[in-house]
């Protein structure tokens, strides 16, 4: 009986031991806290967001992968479509929602994995928890809690995850395993993070406030997803699409009227304000308090007339003092760079060895965008290691 190793028990890692589960093999995942898929269900605490309802060339081109193609395995391409199919194929009813982001019908995540890991279980995957890798002396070895244990796999799927959230697991605890091995590794940076904010003591009253019907453009890049003014800056979804550009050093600034263009905005602000406060006024014309808020925060010296007003709510400068740490972002930019891997997605520097998900060097915003590409990644890897056992058993 060949013996396949996957180590990580999140979509990528368990995409893997799918594609490895066959008879007459022994898949074996192993993953160092004590239940599966931890920041799946963290993720999905709020709706899980499985990919998007677009088209695949519109998908892949949120994906910053070197010009890799990430989507792709042995079936074709793993997109959205095929993200449905899959979920369907459990048991789970989708839908989309109004700006194209699809999720389960019930919205959790728990429901899914517990369907994937009985599919698993059905198949012969065993999985163990608690089981942190530690190294590579006369194979993989873990500190479990029995003790040591070396395994000597025939092949080997990593799925550890990058260094986002490393409360849940994904600590890049592996990265010293791998260089040390000879693996190029790409320093870690925040990806879907947000940015902190040196508020004045007025912006309190707006903490916990969500802001919407703005844009946030930077450089090309544009956002109209909704996103919370929170006491440390400004966090959530739509500050995440753009937090690439704006991590790298893209000014950014907020349209907080981009469905009206600046002479129609000019207008507006034309109207006499009468004995109104300027607090009072701006609501009047912009119709939020969030947006009034930041239209004060950010946008002093104030303009004196109408045109400056509207060019000052069209381009309003977003002010942050660098993006929140490392444990707060979605996910982590950085990883095995593309030169130390096959098309297959093997380790030069370690042949047997795939790697999935998180630990390779791309990045992509959320929305679905980062969990589809784990997952394809982790069918390709799965796949390619289970070419590798086939052609070995064929000799």
């Amino acid at each position: 009986m060949t013996f396949a190793l996957v180590i990580g028990a999140g979509p990528a890692g368990l995409m893997a031991a799918e594609a490895l589960m066959a008879p007459g093999r022994q898949v074996v995942v192993v993953d160092a806290m004590p239940t599966p898929a931890r920041k799946f269900l963290m993720a999905g605490k709020s709706g899980l967001n499985l990919t998007r309802d677009e088209p695949l060339t519109d998908f892949g081109a949120q994906i910053a992968s070197n010009g890799r193609d990430y989507l792709s395995t042995d079936a074709g391409t793993f997109g959205p479509q095929a993200v449905r199919d899959w979920a369907e194929g459990l048991g789970i009813t989708l839908f989309a929602g109004s700006t194209g982001r699809v999720f389960p019908m019930g919205m959790k995540a728990s429901p899914l994995l517990r369907a994937w890991l009985a599919r698993l279980r059905a198949g012969g995957v065993e999985l163990r928890s608690r089981w942190r890798w530690v190294g590579l002396e006369g194979g993989f070895v873990f500190d479990t809690p029995d003790g040591r244990h070396v395994l000597q796999p025939d092949v080997t799927v990593l799925a550890l995850g990058g260094a986002s959230w490393p409360r849940l697991g994904s600590d890049a605890a592996w990265v010293p395993i791998l260089t040390g091995a000879g693996v190029s590794v790409a320093p870690f940076r925040q990806a879907n993070m947000g940015f902190r904010v040196d508020w004045s003591p007025a912006m309190a009253r707006l903490y916990g406030t969500p802001v919407k019907g703005v844009a946030i453009r930077a450089g090309d890049h544009v956002s109209r997803g909704e996103w919370v003014i929170t006491p440390d800056g400004i966090e959530g979804g739509g500050v995440y699409a753009v937090a690439a550009p704006i991590r790298d050093g893209q000014a950014a600034h907020v349209d907080l009227a981009p469905d009206l263009d600046h002479a129609g905005l000019a207008r507006r602000f034309g109207q006499p304000r009468g004995r109104l406060s300027l607090g009072n006024w701006l609501r009047r014309v912009l119709g939020d308090p969030a947006r009034v808020g930041l239209l004060l925060e950010w946008g002093r010296p104030l303009p004196d007339t109408a045109h400056g007003w509207a060019a000052r709510a069209k381009a309003l400068p977003l002010h942050h003092a660098g993006p929140m740490g490392m444990a707060r972002a979605i996910s982590s930019a950085g990883g095995i760079r593309s030169d130390a891997l096959t098309p297959d997605l093997e380790l030069h520097a370690l042949p047997g060895t795939f790697a999935a998900g998180e630990m390779l060097d791309w990045e992509a915003p959320t929305g679905g965008y980062l969990l589809t590409t784990c997952m394809a990644t982790g069918l390709r890897a799965g796949q390619a290691a289970a070419r590798r056992l086939q052609s070995a058993a064929a000799r």
